[in-house]
Formats: C-alpha cells, structure tokens, sequence
C-alpha cells in the first residue's frame, strides 16, 4: 500500500497571533481562545485534548480525553487511576496536552506535570456525572482486555440492577489529575506555511518567559 498525500493543501489565513496581544499571561490567553472557539465554532468538541504520556513500555501514548476545568494552577481531567495512562501518569507525570481547533486554525500545546487532584474535588465531580456515566466508571476495569462486547454490556446490566434506588459512590481508582503547565505554546496558521508562534515558559520567580519561535 502506497498513498501519496503530498497534494493535501490548506491555506490558513484567518488570523494573525502577535506580541502585541497576547498579554502577560498564558492562562488568560487560553481562556480567550478557548471562549472564542466555543462561541464561534458549534461544531468544534472545544474541550477535547490530547494528552501524551510516557508508557511503562517506553514508548510515547497520546490519546484523546475531555478538559473539565481549568483555573491559574492547570488543565482538570478524570480518568481511571489504574488504566494505562493513569499508570503511566504515576511512573512518570510529565505529560503534553494540546488542543487543535482546526475551524479557527490554532493549536495550542501544554507540557506540564500531572498530579490528582482532592479526594473531595473528585467525589463533586462524580456526583455530578449523569448516573449511566457514573456506573460506566465502576462498570469498565480501563485498558484491561476483555473478551468481547457483550461482557461489558451485561456487567453494565447487572450493575444498573444492584444500585437501582441507591447512589453511587465514587470509586476509589477513578478521579481527576491537574496538569500544572511550566510551557504552554500558540500556535496560530498563516499563509504559506509561516505560521505564528507563541511560547510562554515558566520561570524560578512565577513569570513567564515570552519567546517567538520560527514556524
């Protein structure tokens, strides 16, 4: 099999990244794109990232999970503490995070480390997931292999059984990580492939280092 992609082409042309505007800060900067693409763009998953793990392996992991929050201090996902990129976070919590947003032609790219967050943050969280997702989490042993399809469904049947009229507590090995960012890059398309980059880097003092990177 030979596919030859090489007339792939796509002029990104829509806007323009600068010192100018880019401010001081990289939080408040994602918070703007990250408002302006969720306004703009409704057929965009805004909160869908990538995240990049080291596996126990020794090869590189990415795959994609949901931002659920994001404050000054980083980037709040969940996840089962004992798949294979919670893991992976816990032999080695550096991680990459990015976000592309092909409609407005931007991407944006996070190194940073990953910590769990609170048991009490985590159990909040959870309460608040529709209930299907909250068996779904005690239902799947993640990264696990399983035999078939119809094992995980009748388990999931079982399990709407045995809580029916109950709550749901929180498993123990399912909870959220913070990824607390020490570079975060903005990458903007431009024509003819001379595209705008922004890279804020994290400094012994809390600022950040702002530096514009070739294309």
């Amino acid at each position: 099999m030979d596919t030859n992609l090489g007339d792939y082409r796509k002029s990104y042309q829509k806007e323009e990244l600068l010192e100018t505007n880019v401010g001081d800060n990289p939080m408040q900067l994602f918070q703007k794109w990250f408002y302006d693409v969720d306004a703009n763009f409704d057929n965009q998953e805004t909160n869908a990232m990538t995240i990049s793990t080291m596996g126990l392996d020794g090869f590189p992991k990415s795959r994609v999970v949901l931002l659920k929050r994001y404050t000054h201090e980083g980037f709040v996902f969940y996840t089962n503490y004992e798949s294979e990129k919670g893991k992976a976070i816990s032999h080695n919590p550096n991680v990459c995070l990015s976000f592309f947003w092909e409609g407005a032609e931007r991407q944006v790219i996070i190194k940073g480390k990953a910590e769990k967050i609170a048991a009490n943050l985590s159990d909040g969280y959870f309460e608040s997931r529709p209930r299907g997702s909250q068996l779904g989490a005690i239902v799947s042993n993640q990264s696990d292999i399983i035999p078939d399809r119809d094992y995980i469904e009748h388990k999931m049947s079982d399990l709407e059984k045995t809580y029916e009229g109950k709550d749901i507590e929180r498993p123990k090995y399912w909870g959220g990580y913070i990824v607390k960012p020490i570079e975060i890059e903005f990458w903007q398309g431009r024509p003819n492939r001379l595209h705008d980059r922004i890279r804020f880097q994290l400094q012994s003092d809390y600022n950040w280092k702002i530096d514009r990177l070739s294309p």
